[in-house]
């Protein structure tokens, strides 16, 4: 069943959404050759943790065994962090963070180029951040859910990149996955229509290769089929009579 939430319910999601966008901040910002997984872990961990009340909504979720997912060059979402797992100079490291405050779930995800990456890398990520904030574009009130992923799909693929279509958004609320699902394809003015209220995770997923994906031996981390590179990059957002309003943007 598809939630609608109040004023009062979306406001107490962007108080989360503002402690989630400060997270991303940080572990962007940390992310350098030498360090590990775990480290960004950790330093999602603890700064989610020092605001009153927030916690990181991944940790003990369907048992995933840490605070954020970290999943780097072929690797698209799950990736466990570890403190074996180091980051090397020109890799893609995606990093997916979730919070839980007052009841309420937001979820946000971008993907850092480490030093000096490649220009097909350099490529996915503008074309991915492209596709996101078409995907926002598109989330108006009386639009429907196809409206999002064909906006999404026509970036991606006219850049010659795939969307992943065996993963998807999700509607988000007391509940971290809710209804409906938020496809990165689609055709317009097809599947649910979109009403003031409703707050979703848009997130496109994109592989510089073939769309193909499959699960590793630890059941969580999905990687490229090919073994393409890929990108990640998510916002929470509240459709409104306004237009479309992003609870995990930075302040202004």
């Amino acid at each position: 069943m598809i939630q609608l939430k109040s004023e009062r319910e979306i406001e107490v999601m962007s108080r989360g959404g503002r402690i989630l966008a400060e997270t991303v901040r940080e572990v962007e910002h940390a992310v350098k050759p030498g360090m590990t997984t775990a480290d960004l872990d950790s330093i999602a961990d603890k700064f989610i943790r020092s605001h009153p009340g927030a916690t990181p909504a991944f940790k003990g979720l369907y048992n995933f065994p840490a605070s954020v997912c970290t999943s780097i060059n072929n690797e698209i979402v799950h990736g466990i962090p570890s403190k074996k797992r180091v980051i090397r100079e020109g890799d893609l490291v995606s990093i997916d963070i979730g919070v839980r405050l007052e009841g309420y779930y937001t979820d946000s995800a971008t993907t850092v180029g480490v030093g000096a990456v490649d220009s097909d890398s350099r490529r996915l990520l503008d074309v991915t951040r492209q596709a996101l904030a078409a995907g926002i574009a598109a989330a108006t009130a009386e639009n429907h859910i196809g409206d999002i992923g064909a906006a999404v799909q026509r970036v991606v693929e006219a850049a010659g990149f795939s969307v992943v279509r065996e993963l998807v958004g999700h509607g988000i609320g007391v509940s971290f996955h809710e209804e409906p699902q938020v496809p990165n394809y689609g055709k317009p003015k097809r599947g649910v229509r979109l009403a003031p209220g409703l707050t979703i995770a848009i997130e496109p997923m994109v592989n510089v290769g073939k769309p193909g994906t499959r699960t590793l031996s630890d059941r969580w981390t999905v990687v490229s089929a090919d073994g393409s590179r890929s990108a990640h990059f998510e916002h929470t957002v509240a459709i409104t009579r306004d237009g479309p309003r992003v609870l995990t943007a930075l302040a202004a």
